[in-house]
């Protein structure tokens, strides 16, 4: 039944959500306003088949107990070092552009919000601080999502929990027919938890699974395009589907993009370390041969004479254990440098371009907010691919330096020209575009980055603290948005957890450019890194 488990359950969620649209398309002529209708036995039936579905699809991924304690982290074998010298293949290509997508997919839920939020305040009745409520809980769920499949990551495997994110897009897009503004926040909080799974768990697979020559760069490249054409499309679906089709449109383009992805991971094998890791040698030396690899022992008594794993203590579970380890020695540094940058980046993007249109449209450019945000996303592609060559070829830290710094100049600059006023389209655009170059090279550059300072028993749940820490500002939003009702104000409050970001990363950062990936520490605590 497992074998078949997923497939059927897709097939059943994805006709859950169908049952839904009747109800959506006879409200043609109330452009598409669903507030406070009764939901019909189609709609009733459709949450039923979707959530039984999830359900199906998450029993069928996850292995049982048996195989939990089969698949348990070891301590590194060694055999990691095949991956270093490795050749960069058309199977490396198709993880990449796979994964790729999904965080165009990732990216494209919660940047839409700030497209949502207006749309549904008008039709609830609702003031924008009321409405505000939606964002904060669709981000809350991006936090624990990232907190929770970062975790699961580590313990049932990349592969197993980026399907279930993949499964969770298509069910959530019912979100999009919820009659009840309740209905809505239950719908987008779940929404944001399968969101936030996908970004810890893509870096982890891609970290483990990349030659070490062209990880740096690649991965901030993916990073990088996946955040800027995730907002781009979001941006560009809103002014196109959103006059015409209504605001919950945004959130129905969950059900197709889920859908692709469930397709796309026929091309997503298990991360060859993850399995390594796990003493499941077998399954690893296919995935690498896939790779063109082969499995050899390495020579370095670095990476021969790491310590054994430790036993888990009595009543403490692998979860408790695995976000214990990254607040001690020798990780406590690093995870507050990491968790500080997040917290920086997420302040600026969920805190200041996500409420971008609700400033504009209080200024009388509301019609034009999409179109001039679409174009001035257009700024942040080139400066991705900057950040991937700066990150890779000179100095992943420094990189990470200037990017942030760049961004505390914008958000000054705000604070000082009031850009925002009608007849200053040319120089929001271009301050906007500035920013989203940075705010991008800040994210382009984080994930990457936590992915490879950690080693792979603590990777995917690492990569979660960071994912996690950068959807926190997202949750202080709104309130910021109270606290400074005037666009000067809010880029101030956003520029200064950002320069303390810059403090601490300049302070703690570790060097990770052209480094091979750290696998295990030494008892003295320090790291060592020979396993690439």
């Amino acid at each position: 039944m497992k074998r078949y488990g997923f497939g059927l359950s897709a097939l059943i969620v994805l006709a859950g959500v169908l049952l839904h649209f009747p109800d959506y398309v006879a409200m043609e002529d109330m452009h598409y306003m669903m507030a406070d209708m009764d939901m019909s036995a189609g709609m009733t039936i459709g949450m039923l088949l979707t959530i039984g579905g999830i359900i199906l699809g998450v029993w069928s991924l996850l292995p049982s107990r048996a195989e939990r304690a089969v698949r348990a982290m070891r301590a590194p074998t060694g055999k990691f070092a095949a991956l270093d010298g490795a050749a960069l293949t058309g199977a490396h290509r198709a993880l990449a552009g796979v994964l790729t997508i999904g965080l165009v997919v990732d990216t494209m839920k919660p940047a839409s919000l700030g497209f949502v939020t207006p749309g549904l305040a008008a039709e609830y009745g609702m003031t924008t601080s009321q409405a505000a409520g939606l964002p904060f809980v669709a981000i809350t769920g991006t936090v624990i999502g990232s907190l929770v499949w970062g975790i699961l990551g580590d313990i049932f495997g990349r592969r197993s929990t980026i399907l279930i994110s993949a499964l969770m897009y298509i069910g959530t897009s019912i979100c999009g027919f919820m009659p009840s503004f309740e209905g809505n926040l239950v719908m987008c909080f779940f929404m944001g938890m399968s969101a936030g799974g996908m970004l810890p768990i893509v870096f982890s697979l891609m970290s483990e699974s990349i030659p070490t020559r062209h990880r740096g760069w690649l991965l901030v490249l993916q990073s990088g395009l996946g955040t800027t054409l995730g907002y781009l499309i979001a941006s560009g679906a809103a002014s196109v589907l959103a006059p015409e089709f209504g605001w919950r449109s945004l959130w129905l383009l969950g059900a197709p993009t889920g859908l692709l992805l469930v397709v796309l991971t026929r091309w997503i094998p298990e991360s060859p370390r993850y399995l390594l890791a796990c003493g499941r040698d077998a399954e690893a030396a296919e995935v690498m041969a896939r790779y063109g690899v082969r499995a050899i022992e390495a020579t370095d008594s670095a990476e021969t004479d790491a310590p054994p794993e430790q036993p888990v203590p009595a009543g403490q579970s692998q979860k408790t254990r695995r976000v214990s380890a990254l607040i001690g020695l020798p990780y406590r540094t690093r995870t507050l440098g990491i968790v500080l940058y997040g917290l920086g980046w997420g302040a600026v993007n969920w805190g200041f371009v996500t409420f971008l249109p609700v400033f504009l449209q209080a200024t009388g450019a509301g019609t034009n907010a999409s179109r001039l945000l679409f174009f001035s996303s257009l700024f942040a592609l080139p400066a991705t691919a900057v950040a991937a060559v700066l990150y890779a070829r000179w100095s992943s830290r420094r990189s990470m330096l200037v990017y942030s710094a760049g961004t505390v100049a914008v958000l000054l600059l705000f604070s000082l020209l009031s850009p925002q006023e009608p007849g200053n389209g040319g120089l929001f655009i271009g301050l906007v575009g500035v920013l989203l170059a940075g705010i991008g090279g800040m994210i382009a550059m984080l994930s990457p980055y936590a992915a490879e300072v950690y080693p792979t028993t603590l990777r995917a749940t690492g990569s979660g603290v960071a994912a996690a820490s950068s959807k926190v500002g997202g949750m202080f939003g709104p309130l910021l948005l109270t606290s400074a009702p005037r666009i000067e104000a809010l880029a101030l409050v956003c520029a200064a957890p950002v320069a303390a970001a810059l403090l601490a990363l300049w302070r703690t950062g570790m060097e990770t450019a052209g480094q091979p990936l750290v696998e295990a520490v030494t008892p003295t605590g320090t790291p060592t890194a020979g396993e690439g």
